[in-house]
């Protein structure tokens, strides 16, 4: 019998389109895009039930979470400060919530990154806001003053440092083509208005204005960078077509 001596089939891997990521990225840009919008709309609730008495610009954000009503605080800034706000559990469970979900981002989208040392940092920086993000909700103003400062203090550091890094370590990366100098501005922003901050300059908006141009920037990041990589292909099992080269 004859033994069949023609060349064996020819596969092709069929052509990917764009930049695509693994599909823990995605989960990991879901957990940052719900979690910010989560704490936004928890700040918004508890705001509510705070009544007209609170201030975005007298007051601080951390008011929203302060367990009782009264006239609290330690040195400096905090000195005679009142706060009252009766759904203090929505402000405080939500922003453990969003801490717990940025650490589990910040591990998820690693490989979004071109594996670099700045990535590494970045990366680190960001689950350490995310551990900030947690000791605030653990550590209301009104419970425990210097616990919560230092929380403060890792949230807002760690979250500058993290985009200003984190934009470095997008550069020749196509999936970031775009985002590479707004998050580096973005983390700018936040440092130099927790510089402003901690000096007691409020350019006029109050220690309320002026902590939430600390926060802002890195919401908005997590929406917007989460969204855009919640949007990019994830990788699929590679499909072969018969009777074309590779």
């Amino acid at each position: 019998m004859a033994v069949d001596q023609s060349p064996p089939p020819v596969y092709t891997v069929s052509e990917r389109y764009g930049p695509r990521v693994h599909r823990s990225v995605r989960h990991g840009a879901i957990l940052l895009l719900v979690g910010a919008l989560q704490f936004i709309g928890a700040m918004v609730l508890t705001q509510i039930g705070y009544g007209s008495s609170y201030s975005l610009t007298g007051n601080y954000i951390s008011d929203l979470g302060a367990v009782n009503c009264g006239v609290f605080g330690g040195a400096g800034s905090f000195a005679g400060h009142y706060a009252c706000s009766p759904w203090h559990d929505v402000f405080n469970v939500s922003i453990v919530v969003m801490g717990l979900f940025v650490i589990l981002a910040a591990i998820l989208i690693r490989t979004a990154f071109p594996a670099r040392r700045s990535r590494m940092v970045g990366l680190w920086l960001l689950a350490l806001a995310g551990v900030g993000s947690i000791g605030v909700g653990l550590s209301p103003e009104d419970y425990y003053l210097p616990g919560h400062v230092v929380s403060a203090l890792l949230a807002f550091v760690g979250g500058g440092l993290a985009l200003f890094v984190l934009g470095f370590a997008m550069f020749r990366d196509t999936r970031w083509e775009g985002f590479r100098a707004y998050t580096v501005l973005s983390g700018l922003i936040v440092l130099v208005a927790l510089l402003l901050f901690v000096s007691n300059a409020d350019l006029g908006l109050g220690v309320g204005g002026m902590e939430r141009l600390i926060v802002a920037p890195v919401l908005l990041w997590s929406i917007v960078a989460g969204t855009h990589l919640a949007r990019i292909p994830t990788f699929a099992p590679r499909a072969f077509s018969k009777g074309s080269t590779e």
